[in-house]
């Protein structure tokens, strides 16, 4: 598995800062005994200079790696840490380097506790999280590539749940576009027989207003056949009610 370049980039720095100190060292060493010191002013100046550059560098691949989201936020914490103790120690340097041999011991002891190699402590961490107490920059990087695999393992979880609502998505998308389609049919249904109830409606009324107009028309007639007073048959004569005297029926003429 190829190494984690962040990691890389700060074993190499932290090794020019421990150039640095020996250099420092060396340097007020001549000075004590009376040597010229010149060039090895020259090589902690380049130093230096190369120093800020990587710190520089490290800071942009940090902040690189935290937006795009390849570390985990507690990783970008530790290794945030491990900047400022950076920029701690090139301040440190940088103030030796100016003191020309008077610098404090105490500056002295914490730029020169021991060197930097891979499987040993870090020599230059200030404070060190519990999580890579003891640890030499080997056991960080397994550590590292745990806490990736695990980040790899959920998201892999989480895309296979993404994936599960999509597809229960998809699956509610097609019975909804089924249902609008029953829905349309439906409506269409109710529509064509709202008319023909509609057609029938005013057919009905045609029909009722026809037998209405003929009623009223037959009802004159009607009741001019049926209640006019009886003429009286001109055969049916009244009889004379005069005494002795009677008409006979009949055409009217006495046979002999």
């Amino acid at each position: 598995m190829a190494p984690d370049p962040w990691l890389s980039m700060y074993d190499s720095t932290c090794h020019i800062a421990q150039e640095i100190a020996e250099k420092i060292q060396e340097r007020n060493r001549c000075q004590r005994n009376g040597e010229n010191s010149t060039k090895f002013n020259v090589t902690i100046r380049s130093l230096l200079q190369n120093l800020k550059v990587k710190i520089d560098q490290l800071k942009d691949l940090l902040l690189r790696a935290i937006s795009t989201r390849q570390i985990t936020q507690l990783e970008g914490d530790r290794r945030q840490n491990l900047v400022d103790d950076l920029l701690t120690r090139q301040r440190q340097l940088e103030a030796s380097y100016k003191n020309d041999g008077t610098e404090p011991d105490v500056i002295r002891s914490n730029l020169m506790t021991g060197g930097v190699k891979r499987g040993v402590t870090n020599p230059w961490l200030l404070e060190e999280t519990e999580e890579t107490s003891g640890l030499g920059f080997g056991e960080i990087k397994q550590q590292q590539q745990r806490i990736i695999q695990e980040q790899d393992a959920g998201l892999d979880a989480l895309s296979s749940v993404l994936s599960r609502q999509k597809q229960m998505g998809q699956e509610i998308g097609n019975e909804l576009e089924e249902q609008n389609e029953i829905i349309d049919d439906l409506t269409n249904l109710v529509a064509n027989t709202d008319d023909k109830l509609r057609s029938q409606t005013r057919h009905v009324k045609m029909v009722d207003k026809k037998s209405t107009s003929c009623a009223a028309s037959s009802a004159p007639w009607s009741l001019s056949h049926h209640h006019s007073p009886e003429k009286p048959n001109k055969t049916d004569e009244p009889l004379s009610t005069e005494p002795g005297f009677a008409k006979p029926r009949g055409s009217g003429k006495f046979r002999g």
